[in-house]
């Protein structure tokens, strides 16, 4: 494959551009896992995270995706330890809106002034003065939805953030939240395998909002022995991963996959899958497949 020659590999998957004004390359790279288990506490080797991010933006990768609740905030101090300061075109988003009680726990709270109060620790974690994408982890079922984006809107007049996103969301949800606040980026759960967003991801292609796919490297049974991943696998000398990603990349302009690991050798070979072309014939094969 190209990626074995190819310096800066994520380049070969083209970019595009967050809320009109963000430029990124598609293939970005996701922080959850360089935390502990259950995305809590410090990750077990914690200087292997640091030569993960720094890899991640040497292969070409200018996306990074967080949340405060990663850890809680492991991820976004060890974002600021690797890569601080920041490349000009390194774009760092983050999210609120999640609280943890434990390993594996999450617990939706929107209110304005824990929004307001995440985002600031994320501004000192971070350290940055503006953060480029701030997406509503979860919207609050207790909170007025007016109430959550109102006050993510406050932080984007006073400068705070720059764009605002949400996180597992419907079309109708999307709708709503669109009346209150521009809304730039949507993350669902969506992969070659689980395409139960499929209306959401039509819905961000008809209005050019970025669509972040989060677990997109799962492949269920298409990787089984005989399957189709598997068939295509052998074709191309790569990893059923690979090709997921692969897939990803093609099916939407709007798609930023955000494929996480805490293993450099891992990043490296997900890295990759923006090299990878699939003929038109093995796109349609995956896309069929479910």
């Amino acid at each position: 494959m190209a990626s074995e020659t190819d310096p800066r590999p994520a380049k070969s998957s083209g970019t595009y551009r967050i809320g009109g004004e963000l430029t990124v390359d598609r293939l970005g790279y996701g922080a959850m896992q360089i935390t502990g288990p259950g995305v809590w506490g410090d990750p077990k080797d914690p200087a292997e995270a640091v030569r993960v991010l720094r890899r991640a933006y040497e292969l070409g990768v200018t996306f990074i995706d967080t949340a405060d609740s990663y850890g809680p905030f492991v991820s976004e101090l060890l974002i600021k330890e690797a890569l601080h300061p920041y490349a000009d075109d390194l774009v760092i988003a983050t999210k609120a809106g999640l609280t943890r009680g434990g390993p594996g726990v999450w617990r939706p709270v929107g209110r304005p002034e824990y929004l307001r109060q995440q985002c600031e620790l994320s501004l000192r974690h971070l350290g940055l003065e503006s953060i480029g994408l701030y997406q509503l982890h979860r919207i609050d079922a207790k909170v007025p939805l007016e109430d959550q984006l109102g006050e993510l809107v406050l932080l984007r007049q006073e400068g705070k953030i720059q764009h605002i996103g949400l996180s597992e969301v419907s079309v109708a949800q999307v709708e709503a939240a669109r009346r209150i606040a521009p809304i730039v980026s949507v993350q669902n759960l969506y992969n070659v395998a689980d395409r139960s967003a499929e209306e959401v991801l039509t819905y961000c292609e008809t209005n050019d909002i970025a669509f972040i796919p989060w677990f997109p490297i799962a492949t269920g049974e298409l990787a089984r022995p005989g399957g189709p991943l598997d068939a295509i696998s052998t074709e191309h000398g790569a990893t059923p991963a690979q090709l997921a990603l692969a897939w990803l990349l093609r099916r939407s302009p709007v798609m930023l996959p955000i494929p996480g690991t805490s293993s450099v050798a891992h990043l490296e070979e997900n890295v990759a899958a923006a090299t990878i072309e699939l003929t038109d014939a093995e796109y349609e094969s995956l896309s069929t497949a479910t």
